[in-house]
């Protein structure tokens, strides 16, 4: 029987990009850069702010101004944290069915304390989640697996009874290296030249509603 569920935050709990979309363009008008797609950052924010400025800029880490833009982006996303950021479909479902059966649920990403407590905040969730565990509370991110394992220590539960769900290779290997089930968000932040179903996960959802379904198989 399932002792805990933990999720990857951004493209996998939450749909974060419609902000991401908005500052990062905000920053690039302030630069007289062009605007770039939606589809294009979709694709790019699993990989964090250093990918978006990439993205934006067309400049690598080291390069001159990067470091510049990076902080103008971060202040920018820290003054639009939740505005039209959302849970996917299927989600507020599926933290409602646990917290009415007593099962523990948490966060495990790699998206730095300051934003992440702020976006669970605003959505209600900050203190129904029994950990959230950012890269500001362990030595090794994801697909180091860390994280998993200190939050479900917080949930006292044994790893291999827990799930871990996230839309990105490293936290299937994440979960695999904690020992968790895993499944895989398709739904999510996955980068069209990727192939969600060769990471090997346990299971694989085309779509956030199918998570419930697989709650209540995995509660039996």
């Amino acid at each position: 029987m399932l002792k805990g569920v933990f999720f990857d935050l951004d493209g996998t709990l939450v749909d974060t990009a419609p902000d991401f979309h908005v500052v990062l363009n905000q920053v690039l008008a302030d630069h007289g850069r062009d605007a770039v797609s939606y589809a294009a950052v979709r694709a790019t924010v699993s990989n964090g702010a250093r990918a978006l400025t990439e993205l934006g800029f067309g400049l690598a880490p080291g390069d001159a101004d990067f470091d510049r833009y990076l902080q103008q982006l971060l202040d920018a996303y820290a003054g639009r944290l939740d505005v039209d950021t959302r849970l996917f479909d299927g989600m507020a479902e599926s933290l409602d069915w646990m917290d009415r059966r007593g099962l523990p649920w948490g966060v495990v990403t790699n998206k730095p304390e300051r934003f992440t407590g702020p976006v669970l905040a605003g959505l209600g969730l900050l203190d129904r989640a029994v950990a959230v565990i950012c890269p500001d509370h362990v030595r090794e991110r994801k697909p180091d697996p860390e994280g998993l394992l200190m939050a479900a220590a917080a949930a006292n539960a044994d790893p291999a009874r827990c799930l871990y769900v996230g839309d990105h290779l490293r936290d299937i290997q994440a979960g695999i290296n904690a020992g968790m089930l895993t499944a895989t968000a398709a739904f999510g932040y996955v980068d069209p030249d990727d192939n969600p179903r060769a990471w090997a996960a346990d299971y694989y959802l085309e779509r956030g509603d199918q998570l419930p379904p697989l709650l209540q198989r995995l509660m039996q």
